[in-house]
């Protein structure tokens, strides 16, 4: 199926297929059919053909099956979701964790419950393998971070060392501008150039960085190939709040929750003591990645020392690939563009699932 296709699924973007410009101061899937099923039937992603057989080309509604005489996949060769054309898919990343933050995994299909505005829904689709990831990576450059740059390049490089051949990655470091240091590539000595670049200097501008990210995303959906579908995540690293972006807090986290991309959010604090905190303890900066974070199923890390970032880019690294993808057609057939609220919920004792808390319908 053409992405053309595909997109008309998304429900104002809610399904879990994954700014440009310099801007001034989400186990083999499993699938079954939706409560109302259109006319046409979904096609199977086939599997890897025999060695020095050609893979057939995919067709306008899917990849093609194996051709006569061709082996089946072999077993236990994963499958990215697929869908039915002319259904409207709502589509989530799922982190499953013990209540000690271990990821949980191998959980049948069986053992999800998805609840939109408390109304439990059918999956429509679920899948417990790991995907191809695209990863937005922006990096905090402005003066303050002048001695703890180094520590942070050096993490970012071990982080951009765990991504994957078929994972893309782009670079954004912000200061009193948000800069795209390199596009979305898949080639780790660019990546890591582009990091070993960034100098200390100016404000701090993380509203234009997370919404120059946040649109550089529209290229991978528009250059994605057929029936592809990544993950999309960014990772921010800031130690201070906002002091110099054009774009206010309120319109990118809108932006953000339009879309598919899980933020996770690093702020590292100074020697752990109080920071930026002119309120009673309250602070601005910690709210703000917290927000970024939980409305899209990220999460945020408070470290109290740039040593601690190489952990936390770890542990971020192991939760994208620790994730389930589980999709539904919601019961809501209203066209309405109201926010609609999502639970997810695992029939495992002591464990915790987290996801987007919620999307716009269609209109």
């Amino acid at each position: 199926m053409t992405l053309a296709v595909l997109r008309q699924l998304l429900v104002g973007g809610a399904a879990a297929l994954v700014l440009s410009a310099r801007v001034g101061t989400q186990a083999p899937a499993t699938q079954t059919p939706p409560p109302s099923p259109p006319t046409s039937t979904p096609a199977k992603a086939p599997g890897p053909p025999p060695a020095g057989q050609e893979q057939p080309p995919a067709t306008e509604s899917g990849a093609q099956p194996p051709a006569a005489g061709q082996q089946p996949p072999r077993p236990g060769a994963p499958e990215q979701p697929t869908f039915r054309a002319g259904v409207e898919v709502v589509s989530l990343n799922v982190t499953v964790t013990e209540r000690d933050g271990r990821f949980v995994s191998g959980l049948p299909q069986e053992a999800f419950s998805v609840f939109e505005d408390g109304v439990k829904q059918d999956v429509m689709f679920f899948s417990g393998t790991q995907l191809p990831t695209a990863l937005g990576l922006l990096v905090d450059t402005s003066a303050s971070m002048n001695e703890k740059l180094p520590i942070a390049q050096q993490a970012a490089v071990g982080f951009i060392q765990r991504m994957r051949p078929e994972d893309l990655v782009t670079i954004v470091d912000f200061d009193s501008r948000a800069e795209i240091l390199q596009g979305f590539t898949a080639d780790q000595n660019r990546l890591t150039s582009a990091i070993r670049r960034t100098t200390a200097g100016g404000s701090t501008s993380l509203y234009n960085a997370v919404y120059v990210a946040l649109n550089e995303f529209k290229k991978i959906r528009a250059a994605s190939a057929q029936n592809e579908v990544r993950r999309q995540a960014i990772v921010v690293l800031s130690d201070g709040e906002d002091t110099s972006s054009l774009v206010p807090f309120e319109e990118v986290l809108e932006l953000a929750k339009r879309t598919e991309v899980a933020i996770y959010a690093i702020g590292l604090k100074d020697g752990g003591g109080p920071r930026n905190r002119p309120m009673g303890g309250f602070s601005e900066s910690d709210f703000v990645l917290k927000q970024f974070a939980q409305e899209t199923g990220g999460k945020a890390f408070f470290p109290t020392s740039a040593d601690e970032l190489t952990n936390i880019y770890g542990a971020v690294a192991d939760e994208l690939a620790a994730q389930y993808t589980v999709g539904y057609a919601s019961r809501n057939v209203r066209r309405d563009g109201r926010w609609r609220r999502i639970v997810v919920r695992v029939e495992r004792p002591n464990t915790i699932a987290r996801t987007k808390q919620g999307y716009y319908g269609p209109t």
